[in-house]
């Protein structure tokens, strides 16, 4: 697979600069909205940026692991998660709407029959994963299937006018796959990567981390992206890269999620490092991996508010900064415009 992504021309990053700074406030006064806007505007090469048709795609998936016990829910509420997404009632639902996002569910690998649906699109590579306990999640076929079909997906939206592409996920065992990937693609020790996923108690995280432990025994800590995603993966996670990597090929505006996202974006800067040039990391999880990704990603979240929801809820959550963002580069007055005097400049020594 090959990825055609090209870093943002960094030229226009004085101009964006002088822009932020003249503007009638103390330099840096908005703190984490000045780098977001200059990274915006660098994005879309211009001083001027617009988010147009903003768009959360949620990839549904099941994991065979699941079923042995890696959860503290059972495999079915995968299913039953996206039928509660697909009727607006679910907490991603209620924030897209709020914020005038579009949503949309992915039917990546939901071991589950949804027929036609609206608002449902069918993407299904297998009705879920292997156990990985036992042998690889996925093969190289299907893992390279799920990450070109999320790229044509990304491609798709783009085609449309959308520029921002939210991501979020659903499949019950699916933290423990992200904690398989980060501890293979990051520096972290297995159990320094394993958090409580939908709720665990204490005698349900040591069985989590033993039968983590038990696969890696089997399948071994590679460094490869594609040959991790392979053996502890999820198709959630893998459309959900190529979708990443899609969307940085289109230049698009890339809003990343919690611990599973992010596993997933391990995963393309694995393959791709420039496609974290195009990411927001909009929120830090409550899953003690999530700090070790952001870390080795060198990311910097928006929001941190103790969420381990999942669904995209953060990137829903943060999208209104964002817009902040936009708006005071576009809106906002300069000193000179306005008419108010600028700070003083430094006194000459006589």
């Amino acid at each position: 697979m090959n990825y055609t992504i090209v870093r943002p021309d960094q030229g226009l990053a004085p101009a964006l600069q002088h822009c932020i700074d003249t503007k009638t406030k103390p330099v840096g006064a908005l703190g984490q909205l000045e780098g977001l806007a200059r990274r915006i505007g660098l994005i879309q090469q211009t001083l001027e940026p617009e988010l147009r048709k903003p768009h959360i795609l949620v990839f549904a998936g099941d994991h065979g692991a699941a079923r042995a016990g890696v959860s503290a829910y059972p495999q079915d509420v995968t299913w039953q998660m996206v039928e509660n997404f697909l009727a607006g009632g679910a907490a991603i639902n209620v924030f897209a709407r709020q914020m005038g996002m579009a949503l949309s569910v992915v039917d990546v690998g939901v071991a589950h029959d949804f027929g036609p649906r609206g608002g449902l699109i069918h993407a299904k590579v297998e009705a879920g994963t292997a156990n990985y306990i036992e042998e690889p999640a996925m093969s190289s076929a299907a893992c390279r299937a799920a990450m070109a079909h999320g790229r044509e997906l990304a491609l798709g939206l783009a085609s449309t006018g959308c520029n921002v592409l939210g991501f979020g996920e659903m499949g019950i065992g699916n933290t423990a796959s992200a904690s398989l990937l980060t501890h293979c693609l990051t520096h972290a020790e297995l159990d320094d990567v394993i958090g409580r996923g939908t709720g665990l108690d204490d005698a349900g995280l040591e069985r989590k981390r033993a039968l983590l432990a038990k696969a890696v025994a089997r399948g071994g800590r590679t460094v490869d992206p594609l040959e991790a995603l392979t053996q502890y993966g999820g198709f959630e996670i893998a459309m959900m890269a190529g979708a990443m990597l899609g969307a940085a090929e289109a230049r698009m505006l890339i809003l990343v999620d919690g611990f599973i996202v992010t596993s997933a974006l391990l995963v393309a800067h694995g393959l791709v490092p420039a496609v974290t040039d195009y990411c927001v990391f909009t929120h830090c999880s409550q899953e003690p991996g999530h700090q070790v990704q952001m870390a080795h990603l060198g990311g910097q979240a928006l929001l941190d508010m103790g969420l381990r929801l999942g669904e995209g809820t953060g990137a829903a959550l943060a999208y209104p900064l964002i817009q902040a963002a936009v708006n005071f580069l576009n809106q906002m007055a300069s000193f000179e415009s306005a008419g108010v005097s600028d700070k003083d400049p430094a006194p000459v020594s006589a």
